[in-house]
């Protein structure tokens, strides 16, 4: 597998945090065991992914004895086929995009989801005013059946529009800026976005013309995934990794700065509010602290690719295994990084 230059750390990275005690935390390991080596792949750079970005920078699995090597794979089925081959032991990606794949057969389980919701928006020409406008014009995304594909249909869908009122231009590529650039060269109207591009977008003279949350869709974001090899021989290494990642949702959360800091240094930039944003939308909106993977937003997403035609061979509840998720609960390990806040959080949300 291909390495992505300038992307690929191996961290082993002196500690300097301390959240409990190892009486309190069962995660962490014994004095004088060796480091866990675990190569780890996100299928895109993105401010999504906020909460592996800050962990790997702040030393967070170094923490629980895991020492990662950190590739950048390009889109799921790259990072499925890697996964599946132990090439990788670790995806972080969007589940939404990564669930049908699996249901359809890829060998891949889903264990722990830091942030479920839909970060995406709407970004139109400014004379678009609401999703009704769109009627006769057409929006870029990427390809047959992705990610994008289905989130048009759905605001479409929502507003009582269809593909032959407003006309899905597939540009290709694995990310948003390719469709991006479409809209920029006046090859269609309207795009869909997550932060922080939808910033970009403002300021390149586009208006925002619908936030895909409110349509109160179960949907899942950005998300761990792991091989089966990795949970028959190294449950162990997939708990961890598990914890580390819902520690660094506390650890992002009450360290604003060092969050931004970690998205600056893979994002490659240093725009104060387009840092922002992404903030407010990953470490804030979409958090889910618990880790548990909604059953219901799968079963969904597994439904709706069967009804497209996908030959699925997996129920649903055979996507995804929460015991890692609900470990954390279980043996205390969120009361302790969170206290009462994580009940707080609940009732606010």
């Amino acid at each position: 597998m291909k390495k992505t230059p300038g992307y690929t750390w191996i961290f082993a990275i002196t500690l300097s945090l301390t959240a409990g005690s190892a009486g309190a935390n069962p995660y962490l390991p014994k004095a004088g065991e060796a480091p866990v080596p675990a190569r780890v792949g996100t299928c895109a750079i993105t401010g999504g992914f906020i909460h592996f970005y800050s962990a790997l920078f702040n030393g967070l699995f170094d923490k629980y004895g895991i020492k990662v090597e950190y590739v950048v794979l390009r889109g799921g089925i790259v990072s499925l086929a890697a996964l599946a081959a132990d090439e990788i032991q670790f995806v972080y990606c969007s589940a939404d995009a990564m669930i049908p794949r699996v249901a359809a057969g890829a060998e891949a389980k889903l264990v722990g989801s830091p942030l479920v919701g839909l970060p995406w928006v709407l970004v139109g020409r400014k004379d678009i005013k609401r999703p009704a406008d769109l009627k006769g014009k057409s929006i870029a995304v990427a390809r047959p059946g992705g990610l994008t594909d289905q989130l048009a249909k759905a605001v479409l869908k929502k507003f009582n529009l269809t593909t032959q009122d407003v006309k899905l231009v597939h540009i290709g590529g694995t990310g948003q800026l390719e469709p991006y650039n479409a809209m920029l060269q006046g090859l269609v109207q309207a795009v869909l976005l997550t932060p922080p591009l939808d910033v970009h977008a403002k300021r390149d003279g586009f208006a925002i013309i619908y936030n895909l949350n409110e349509l109160n869709a179960p949907a899942v974001y950005s998300s761990i995934f792991t091989n089966f090899k990795s949970l028959k021989e190294r449950p162990v290494l997939v708990q961890r990794f598990v914890a580390a990642l819902a520690e660094s949702v506390n650890f992002v959360e009450k360290n604003p700065e060092k969050g931004k800091a970690a998205l600056a240094k893979v994002l490659n930039l240093n725009d104060q509010e387009v840092l922002q944003s992404a903030y407010e939308a990953y470490a804030k909106s979409l958090v889910n602290r618990r880790m548990v993977v909604p059953g219901d937003a799968v079963a969904e997403a597994v439904e709706a690719e069967r009804q497209a035609g996908t030959q699925i061979r997996r129920k649903p509840q055979e996507v995804y295994d929460n015991s890692f998720a609900e470990n954390l609960e279980k043996s205390g390990f969120l009361k302790e990084i969170w206290g009462g806040d994580l009940l707080l959080k609940e009732k606010k949300s």
